[in-house]
């Protein structure tokens, strides 16, 4: 969720992933160098539009196909919201809800939850890193991912769901004076934020007990993948490193410690590449040095990604890929840009992915 909505508030899901609020809440901490690497990603993030069965199926879903990708699993029962109720917000706030008839998520990930738990027909419009197919034919409300407060006012929603990364600011403080509940909520990072994601926004729509059930569901799939990780013959796991590519605005970067993807390599049973090299922090321009140090097995990247540099033939093009390890067996997991770092109710699917490419015979991108 990771990289998603980053140019927002011009500070990981967009979705380009969908939540780019990765990027988004970066603010220019790190001198003038970090400073352009964010705008640069920002604008390649702008110029591609890019960025969370039954209800007790505790088997994983497979992910293998577009359309699974692209559409949510809503709970079965439909819910039946207990409001009003009074939330406290990321920000510090306590917002009271009395309706959940019009509600507007400002993230993609928010969305998928949204969704996830029964409120499709109440959700009156969508970021733009809302990329399932049930959310297609709302009304956008973001401008390059910085939200219009004027057209999410124009909807008028009787609850609005944020995260810290939303923005800018006087969106935010815009749609809050004409008296509508705004909620912001802690972005996700890893898997262990899932649950607390889902449980935020079903408390504050008044169906806790849906988002029990949703989390007990989500947590017992993401398990049940794990389960099926095959084992190392050689008591080695695989390195990954993850790289965010975006070939038409030459944005080339390898992923470290807090880029979001760690948590999933880990749980697919992998070593990020990329933070055990030493890189401690979000992403840093791919070099081959950078690269000879990570030394991975497989590259993780963004369909979309893959995409813009014209596939394998063009990625292992890029100074340093063709020497790694990954670049010499043309070894890649590429994975849709709108699920990836989603930390979601469709984590399962991105764990499955993410396990059969990396351990199918041969590889991907053969």
């Amino acid at each position: 969720m990771h990289i998603s909505q980053a140019f927002a508030t011009r500070s990981p899901e967009g979705s380009e992933g969908p939540d780019a609020g990765r990027f988004r809440a970066r603010r220019p901490a790190r001198g003038r160098a970090a400073a352009a690497l964010t705008a640069a990603v920002a604008f390649a993030l702008v110029l591609t539009g890019c960025g969370g069965g039954g209800g007790g199926d505790s088997a994983p879903k497979s992910a293998g196909s577009a359309a699974d990708a692209d559409r949510v699993e809503p709970l079965a029962a439909p819910p039946a919201p207990k409001l009003p109720v009074t939330v406290d917000s990321a920000d510090g706030a306590k917002v009271t809800i009395g309706s959940t008839d019009r509600i507007v998520p400002l993230t993609g990930s928010l969305s998928e939850i949204v969704f996830t738990l029964g409120f499709a027909k109440q959700v009156v419009a969508r970021d733009i890193t809302a990329t399932f197919e049930q959310a297609e034919k709302l009304p956008v409300v973001t401008r390059a991912h910085d939200v219009s407060a004027e057209s999410v006012l124009s909807l008028k929603p009787t609850i609005v769901l944020a995260d810290t990364t939303t923005g800018p600011a006087e969106a935010i403080d815009q749609i809050r004076d004409a008296g509508i509940p705004l909620l912001v909520v802690e972005p996700a990072k890893e898997l262990a934020d899932v649950g607390r994601r889902i449980d935020t926004v079903a408390e504050a729509l008044g169906v806790p007990s849906a988002g029990t059930e949703l989390k007990e569901r989500t947590e017992s799939r993401i398990a049940a993948v794990q389960k099926s990780i095959p084992d190392h013959a050689d008591g080695e796991k695989p390195r990954v490193a993850f790289l965010y590519l975006r070939g038409s605005a030459s944005v080339y970067l390898l992923g470290g410690a807090e880029s979001g993807a760690s948590s999933l390599l880990e749980a697919a049973g992998a070593v990020d590449a990329g933070k055990e090299s030493g890189l401690d922090k979000d992403f840093t321009a791919i070099t081959s040095e950078a690269l000879a140090k990570a030394a991975p097995d497989a590259i993780l990247v963004m369909s979309k990604g893959l995409a813009s540099v014209d596939g394998m033939d063009g990625l292992v093009k890029i100074p340093g890929i063709a020497e790694t390890p990954a670049g010499m067996d043309r070894r890649v997991v590429s994975i849709d840009d709108g699920v990836l770092l989603n930390y979601g109710p469709r984590t399962d699917r991105v764990l499955t992915e993410i396990v059969e490419q990396l351990y199918a015979k041969g590889g991907t991108g053969q």
